[in-house]
């Protein structure tokens, strides 16, 4: 039936279906404290069951309204920015074609069992991270509160990307592109090149000095940069009106946000193969180093690609799945969601290296012509004899082939005197071995390529919208990784969240868009994730599988699914994963450790970059980064082991059920009873079973309605069962 109605119909026989509201109904109308307790009950196939046996039930948790919707809001969360502009960089780095092979493996083994294990457990008790947690183990709830301050973190300087990003997609509606040439300065008795500009590249200075306004150092604010403060805004307010009726209004603009990306980099394949020189771009990309592969930097990196770009421990995942159908299934989605993310990083990765081919031979050709030109001046001067020219060479029309064999003729008769020449090597694999990642990939590399594409304009529209989709995309999941959890668990209003969240997280990302904001763009992305979401997910890991129980766990997905999860993912959850993310841990504090925390700052002067220690109260901002999004699990752990709180929903026993049956479960006064089926200490307490029996009241009993129980959940009637006294309830 449609979402958000009601259905009213009644068979007028002795069979009918119980509520949860009927049977508090038989309680002691005293009994206030029974009547809000919470149960967990089964609700599967509600729709059908609420028309076939004539329930008034009405279930309000939204729904994905198809299969293809809620596998593309996956596939949005999960690619993000970081497939263009940081998994070619990953992959030159590291050993070209070689890097795919630890990539792959530990997409095996941690990327997605662990992906597999957030998908389960969402779809399986639909709630987000917060209830998720809460439920499995609440002296553990923090990581649900963690994964939400992580999530806040990174929204503040994600969706100011995108602001960029709308910024040069603004400025993409002229011919030639303003990143085009160097501006020029006029006096009263000349005019002259932009010296800053001069000194590095055209792209470079429009991206620090027409773009960023950029300061010279994170202490000098320099004032709000006025267009990125409007470009954030707009970023913003994006963001919010998609998100604002949740899934229902998010999951249609995934049919845009997630296919349009991939429109635009087979159209930016087919072009760049066509551009002279992209095929040595891309052969230079895949040839294989293997020695470079057996390093040990080379799979810790491969690791932490693998987990940030499935977006582990966001909460996004979770939340994702939790509107899911209980038989969805969710192991099916885990692979296929995953080789897209690997081979969507696969294609940009073709597409970027087609296009920088391109532009090492733009820049390969005007070294050849600029060095040719000093040979022809050595030759008329004599410092350089004819002899050594072979006949063939043409200076007019020259090869870079031809070029590099004179320059070794050169080296080897004019050895000593060969540095004073001012000659340089013009090889484009010299060029292709610069590399570029993140801003520097996307506002200066790429573009500055583009500025040789015919129709410029139209290409760089298309690019800088495809940046522009490909961070809604993830936006929307980190977002719904905030909202979700906050929802189901107090009880807001999703609109009104929505709205407070995106204005708080504008006025406080104001800091961004000064004119020191990179800075403090690069302090957060290098401090307000890595840690703490690797130890989420550890205590994510650890919650389902040693707490909760890996063979509870497995009959769990067993009973969702309708068939048994290979061995193979019970072997990962238990021994591998664990032991593998502990090493990432360990080599990810180590490395923390050993590089000097800083960043790079652009200097006007020399128009180049330098590297700056951060000052005392910036490196005090890096630690409470860290120390606040990991603090959630220590204080609710204390909370709960201390029993701070008190939850007096716990007091009394409380009902369960379970295949068909009504369960009394003991006064549990000492134990945790915050999770969502109160009475039980946490290994004791029942899985959701999602049966599709439908559940009756026996012959002679009296007629019950049916009610829901509570904001997003649905009560169904237990039967089959004999009528129990009044006092067993």
């Amino acid at each position: 039936m449609p979402k958000n109605s009601k259905v009213v119909k009644r068979e007028l026989d002795d069979e009918v279906i119980e509520s949860v509201k009927d049977l508090l109904s038989n309680e002691d109308s005293s009994d206030d404290a029974f009547k809000k307790s919470e149960l967990m009950v089964d609700d599967q196939e509600e729709k059908d069951v609420d028309v076939e046996e004539g329930s008034d039930v009405e279930d309000e948790r939204p729904a994905w309204n198809s299969k293809l919707q809620y596998i593309l809001a996956q596939v949005g969360f999960s690619v993000g920015l970081g497939n263009v502009w940081r998994f070619p960089y990953l992959c030159q780095k590291n050993g070209g074609g070689a890097y795919l092979v630890p990539y792959l493996i530990l997409l095996l083994i941690i990327g997605i069992p662990l992906f597999f294990l957030e998908l389960a457990v969402g779809q399986r008790i639909r709630r987000g991270s917060i209830g998720v947690w809460n439920y499995i183990s609440p002296k553990l709830g923090g990581i649900g509160f963690a994964s939400c301050v992580v999530c806040f973190f990174v929204a503040l300087y994600y969706n100011v990307i995108i602001g960029w990003s709308l910024f040069y997609f603004s400025q993409s509606f002229q011919h030639p592109l303003p990143w085009d040439q160097c501006p020029l300065v006029k006096n009263a008795s000349h005019t002259f090149v932009e010296p800053e500009c001069e000194k590095s590249s055209a792209t470079t200075y429009y991206w620090y000095r027409e773009a960023l306004n950029i300061s010279s150092s994170l202490s000098e604010s320099g004032g709000l940069n006025w267009k990125m403060t409007i470009c954030l805004l707009a970023a913003w307010v994006m963001v919010c009106l998609a998100m604002i009726k949740g899934i229902q209004s998010s999951g249609k603009i995934m049919y845009f946000s997630s296919l349009f990306p991939y429109v635009v980099l087979l159209c930016f394949l087919i072009r760049g193969l066509l551009l002279n020189g992209s095929v040595d771009g891309i052969r230079h990309m895949f040839t294989p180093k293997l020695e470079i592969m057996l390093e040990p930097k080379v799979w810790r990196e491969a690791a932490t690609q693998v987990f940030f770009a499935l977006g582990l421990g966001f909460g996004g995942v979770i939340a994702f799945s939790s509107y899911n159908k209980r038989d969805n299934n969710c192991h099916f989605d885990a692979v296929l969601v995953s080789f897209i993310n690997f081979f969507t990083s696969v294609l940009a990765t073709l597409v970027v290296f087609a296009v920088l081919g391109f532009k090492a031979n733009i820049i390969n050709e005007k070294c050849v012509i600029q060095n040719s030109e000093k040979i022809l001046k050595l030759l008329k001067m004599g410092n350089l004899s004819q002899d050594m020219i072979p006949h063939h060479i043409n200076f007019s029309s020259i090869t870079a082939e031809d070029y590099n064999l004179v320059y070794d003729i050169i080296q080897k008769v004019k050895e000593e005197e060969f540095g004073s020449l001012g000659l340089k090597s013009c090889q484009i694999e010299d060029e292709l071995n610069k590399a570029v990642q993140g801003t520097g990939l996307a506002f200066i590399a790429f573009t500055e390529a583009m500025t040789h594409f015919p129709a410029s304009p139209f290409w760089s529209v298309m690019f800088f919208l495809m940046l522009v989709n490909l961070g809604l995309g993830s936006m929307f999941g980190t977002i719904e990784g905030i909202i979700t959890p906050i929802v189901d668990t107090f009880k807001v209003r999703k609109e009104i969240l929505t709205v407070i969240c995106c204005l708080v997280a504008f006025f406080i990302g104001l800091i961004f868009v000064q004119r020191s904001g990179n800075y403090f763009v690069t302090m957060f992305d290098d401090y307000s994730a890595t840690l703490p979401l690797l130890i989420v997910v550890i205590l994510e890991n650890v919650a389902v599988i040693r707490i909760y129980g890996v063979d509870k766990f497995m009959e769990d997905l067993k009973d969702m699914l309708g068939f048994s999860p290979s061995q193979y993912y019970y072997y990962m959850w238990k021994y591998v994963s664990p032991f593998v993310l502990l090493c990432l841990l360990v080599a990810s504090i180590v490395q923390m450790g050993l590089s000097p925390p800083g960043y790079n700052a652009w200097i006007e002067d020399t128009a180049m970059e330098e590297f700056h220690s951060y000052p005392t109260w910036a490196m005090i901002v890096c630690i409470s980064l860290i120390a606040l999004a990991i603090l959630p699990v220590p204080i609710v752990y204390v909370v709960r082991r201390c029993n701070l709180i008190d939850d007096s929903s716990g007091s009394l026993a409380s009902v369960s059920y379970k295949r068909g049956r009504i369960i009394k479960e003991p006064v549990n006064l000492e134990g945790d009873n915050t999770s969502l089926i109160h009475g039980k200490s946490p290994s004791e307490v029942p899985s959701p079973n999602f049966g599709k029996n439908i559940y009756r009241k026996q012959t002679g009993s009296p007629t019950l309605d049916t009610a829901p129980n509570g904001r997003y959940g649905i009560g169904y009637l237990m039967a089959d069962m004999p009528d129990m006294p009044e006092s067993d309830l």
